[in-house]
């Protein structure tokens, strides 16, 4: 079709008919009629050749092709709006902005204390509110509930806009005295006891099972390419542990090297290179297009970005 012959005020009528699934709902939202909203719905389908929205004994579903659409109808409606919205100064010494930002444990110990320090000097007043992985869906980021996740993603919706903060690789942790110190290769790793600590993504997480290796991470699949497994003695969602845990001398931590490096200032562990190749990950910013365009969350942004720059150019 011709964009000169195409109603892009449709497009606004998507965006709702998408996000609610449901004519009335969307009617409501916008302030029409329920039939209004019906012939919006009828003029959309004829314009993309397309249902959109199908009728299931779950409710309204949306096509393959309704779903293509969804995150760049979004992202021209966000755009749209940001062109009649005065731009507004944000004052960060004056405000009493709340930020909600979901943090995975890793970001916390190593991103977010230089973070509240920044602010704590240019912007006393902020106020942040960190949520943990659990705590956020991406309905809420998508919506603006939440201002911001830092985490590592394996996969993100394609609407969300992200920055990589900064690259880092793995570290074996362990106390001194244990046995496979003074001989630390593949074979006396996997014969140790091993602690097995993450948490990313969204969502509540459930009980690991030693048994199922599939969604163990990023250390065990990079055994299970080599066709080696471990023997996991200890769960934990939380990167202050492995250093207390690690104390035992039967137990080994495989975790972020940043996280190992602030952990082994005990003079009891030792940091050892994993005796096979684990693959770098990414640590993200991640935020819905809802929030792009404001004024006080590109502050933030900038300021996480500009202190994860500083920590890295701090390294040893």
């Amino acid at each position: 079709m011709n964009i000169a012959s195409a109603d892009l005020n449709l497009l606004k009528y998507l965006d709702v008919l998408l996000r609610e699934k449901n004519v009335t709902r969307a009617a409501e939202q916008l302030g029409i009629t329920q039939p209004a909203m019906s012939n919006c719905l009828k003029r959309l389908r004829h314009m993309f050749g397309d249902p959109l929205l199908i009728r299931t004994s779950e409710g309204m579903t949306a096509t393959d092709r309704a779903l293509e659409l969804q995150p760049l109808v979004r992202q021209l409606i966000s755009q749209a709006e940001s062109l009649f919205t005065p731009e507004d100064v944000f004052r960060p010494a004056e405000s009493r902005r709340v930020f909600r930002i979901m943090t995975s444990d890793y970001a916390e110990g190593t991103l977010v204390p230089h973070i509240v320090r920044r602010l704590r000097e240019e912007a006393p007043n902020v106020v942040l509110d960190f949520l943990t992985p659990s705590d956020v869906s991406y309905p809420d980021m998508e919506q603006g509930r939440v201002d911001m996740a830092v985490n590592r993603f394996n996969e993100i919706p394609g609407s969300f806009h992200q920055v990589t903060l900064w690259r880092d690789s793995f570290s074996c942790l362990l106390n001194r005295d244990n046995p496979i110190a003074r001989r630390f290769d593949l074979n006396s790793y996997l014969s140790a006891q091993h602690i097995w600590v993450s948490k990313t993504g969204f969502g509540v997480g459930f009980g690991m099972n030693p048994e199922k290796l599939g969604g163990l991470g990023w250390i065990d699949h990079a055994l299970q390419r080599i066709g080696r497994t471990r023997k996991i003695s200890i769960f934990t969602r939380h990167y202050q542990m492995p250093a207390l845990l690690a104390m035992n001398n039967d137990l080994v931590a495989t975790l972020p090297s940043r996280v190992a490096r602030m952990q082994a200032q005990n003079a009891r562990l030792v940091i050892k290179a994993p005796p096979f190749e684990i693959p770098e990950f990414e640590l993200k910013m991640a935020w819905s297009p809802l929030l792009h365009h404001n004024t006080a969350h590109r502050w933030l942004r900038r300021l996480i970005q500009e202190e994860a720059e500083q920590i890295l150019a701090e390294d040893p």
